[in-house]
Order: structure tokens, then C-alpha cells, then sequence
């Protein structure tokens, strides 16, 4: 039923649930509303205008901006940072209005995963630069064992400096990641916990969209600050603090990269648990991902210390859906996951011992 005109009619059209139906309903509403004559013109002339609107009822009326139905109007869709019309960075880190899930919600950050690893060694005797930080003994850990991931992030405020903008919004995150090896398959000293590193994080993102060469776009640019330690006593306590700059690009929605740079926070040599730690572990990383087919994907993450010496790291991913897939993509968020490390770094015990590490297990990735 069309809506009543005047205001009525517009406040009928508000009180509309479905959008679309509420969208129809403006447009309907707006074209029955009067033409406003010119300014001067005279009686006769509004009313031949009038007639005229009458009789060609396809004639578009104007936009009247103090009439509230023509005034435009922000439809956002409700699965957010889940629907699939946006790209997959801008569900991650949610940088319009139409990808935003709100704040104080639960994600995943990192894959969440529980993997079977074999390495070419295992740190038994574990050094550092400082005296103070090396083991007093061996201990015989096994090469195989199996690693647990959790990670998961928050968002605590958005429109932070994007306020204004209809469509892009920045935003300040949470996230923690907890990495442990397990010593599983080591009854003869009890299945310890090998090594946890926690990996509390800040992260602020500012939304961004334009142009890169050969069909790129950049999406995002950023800043955090982050801690790292594995919560031991000495000797075997290992801690760094770092800030650090990160970009984000994507192409076709198949294809992204993202580049960190940083700096770590200095420490009195005393109270250091791992002097020239960014020498080992790299100053800079550059990581891609790209999606085969809407079950496989795979990506690699490089590290480097920006020193003469090359230390850092490199990582490759296979990651495959689990699961029945529907036509508009994957049920679920569950991968198959293979990765290949290799260099320095794979845990805090691990900072200046290069190994190399073939993982295999199930991870649940949230894009």
C-alpha cells in the first residue's frame, strides 16, 4: 500500500522492518510529493506545473534535502565483518561501515591450532647473551612434540580519527597469543611443557583505499606495540618489548601482503634476558597470502634483520577447508595446515638457535 502523503507518510515508511521494503517505500513516497515551483512563479504557473507533474507521472521530482525521504540513506547489512560482499582485509580488520562487527566482540587474531611437529634439533641447554639466563643443565626433550596456538583479539574503539567519514572507520585492538610446545610423546620426563610464550598486543588501524601498481590496493596502515616473554623464572626467563609500523595490501580479493617494521624498547644490559635478540629474530617482516580456489591457500612470511648478518626466518603455509562447502564459499573457518619454518625465532627459548621445523595440524582462522 503506498504511503500517505506528508508527514505520515515518511514516518509510515520509517516504521518499515524489512530495508528493502522501507527503501521502496521512500522512493514511492518522494514521487508523490508535490514539484516546488521557482521562486516568483505565480499561481497559474504552479498549478500548470502541478497538472503537467500529473500527467507525465514518470517525470522525476527534485530532491528536496529538508524532506527527510530524499535526504541518503545508509543501509548496512547485518553479518558484518562476516559477509562475504567485502573484501577479506577489510572483514579482518573491519575498515568500512559495512564490514563492522562493533566493539568488545571476540575474534580470532592468528590461526588457532593444535599441530604434530618434527624439527631437525630441540633446544635442550638453552643460552643467552647474559650470563644470568643459561640453563645449568640438559634436559632431554624429544624432537617431536606437538604445538598449541590460541589467539584471539577485541576491538576497544572505533571512528577514533575517522569519525566523519560515512564509509571508513579506524580502530584500536586487543589481542593476546599464546604459542606452546608440548612434550607429548615424552613420558620418560612426565610430558612437560617444553616452552609458552604470551604475546599481549595494541594494535591501532587506519583505513585507507587507493591504487597500487599492477592492480594492487593499498587497504590499511597501522601502528602497536607489543610484549613478548614466556613467563620463567631465570635462567631460563626470556622478554622483549617492540613497537612497530604495518601496511596492508590486497589484490582482486585472492592476493594480500602486509609489511611490519620495528623497533625494540631498550633494556639495561643487567636486566636483558636476550641481548641482540633482533639480530636473530629480524627488524622487519613481509608476509603474503593468496587464495587458490575457495578451499586452499597458501602463503609465506619472511623476516630479516636489516644487519650484514641475514639472520631472520622464513615460513611457508598450506591451508585447505574442512568441510562441505555451500555455493557462496566455506561452511566453516577450519583448515588443514601444513607449514615449513625454518631460521630463528620459532619460540622465545629458541632466539638465537636456528632450526628447522615441519608442522602439520588443524587450525581454525578467523579472516
Amino acid at each position: 500500500m503506498p504511503p500517505a502523503r506528508g508527514e505520515a507518510g515518511w514516518q509510515a515508511c520509517m516504521a518499515t522492518a524489512d530495508s528493502g521494503a522501507r527503501l521502496a517505500c521512500f522512493d514511492q513516497w518522494a514521487k508523490q510529493q508535490p514539484q516546488p515551483g521557482a521562486t516568483g512563479t505565480t499561481g497559474a504557473a504552479a498549478g500548470t506545473n502541478a497538472a503537467s507533474a500529473a500527467n507525465n507521472p514518470a517525470t522525476d521530482t527534485p530532491v528536496q534535502p529538508l524532506i527527510p525521504a530524499t535526504r541518503v540513506i545508509s543501509i548496512t547489512s547485518e553479518k558484518g565483518c562476516h559477509d562475504p560482499q567485502y573484501s577479506n582485509l577489510s572483514r579482518f580488520w573491519e575498515l568500512e561501515a559495512g564490514s563492522d562487527c562493533g566493539t568488545f566482540g571476540i575474534r580470532g587474531y592468528r590461526p588457532i591450532s593444535v599441530s604434530l611437529i618434527s624439527a631437525t634439533s630441540v633446544n635442550t641447554l638453552p643460552t643467552s647473551g647474559n650470563p644470568a639466563n643459561n640453563a645449568l643443565a640438559a634436559t632431554a626433550y624429544r624432537k617431536t612434540e606437538t604445538r598449541i596456538q590460541l589467539s584471539v583479539r577485541t576491538k576497544l574503539a572505533q571512528g577514533i580519527l575517522t569519525g566523519g567519514h560515512p564509509t571508513l572507520k579506524d580502530s584500536l585492538w586487543f589481542g593476546y597469543t599464546q604459542q606452546s610446545y608440548w612434550q607429548l610423546f615424552n613420558g620418560g620426563i612426565s610430558r612437560p611443557f617444553r616452552s609458552t610464550d604470551h604475546e599481549p598486543e595494541a594494535v591501532y588501524v587506519y583505513p585507507s583505499d587507493f591504487s597500487l601498481p599492477g592492480g594492487w590496493r593499498m587497504r590499511y596502515s597501522g601502528l602497536g606495540v607489543v610484549h613478548q616473554s614466556n613467563g620463567q623464572a631465570l635462567p631460563l626467563s626470556r622478554s622483549w618489548n617492540r613497537v612497530y609500523l604495518m601496511a596492508g595490501a590486497e589484490k582482486d580479493n585472492t592476493a594480500r601482503i602486509q609489511a611490519r617494521i620495528w623497533k625494540r624498547m631498550p633494556e639495561s644490559s643487567n636486566s636483558d634476558d636476550n641481548p641482540g635478540i633482533s639480530d636473530y629474530i629480524g627488524r622487519a617482516e613481509l608476509s603474503g597470502y593468496w587464495d587458490v580456489d575457495k578451499r586452499n591457500t597458501v602463503g609465506a612470511t619472511l623476516r630479516h634483520s636489516l644487519r650484514s648478518a641475514g639472520n631472520g626466518s622464513a615460513r611457508l603455509e598450506w591451508l585447505r577447508t574442512l568441510g562441505s562447502g555451500a555455493a557462496n564459499g566455506p561452511v566453516n573457518d577450519l583448515r588443514l595446515h601444513l607449514q615449513l619454518f625454518s631460521g630463528y625465532g620459532d619460540s622465545l627459548l629458541d632466539y638465537n638457535r636456528r632450526r628447522t621445523v615441519l608442522s602439520v595440524g588443524l587450525s581454525l582462522v578467523d579472516w
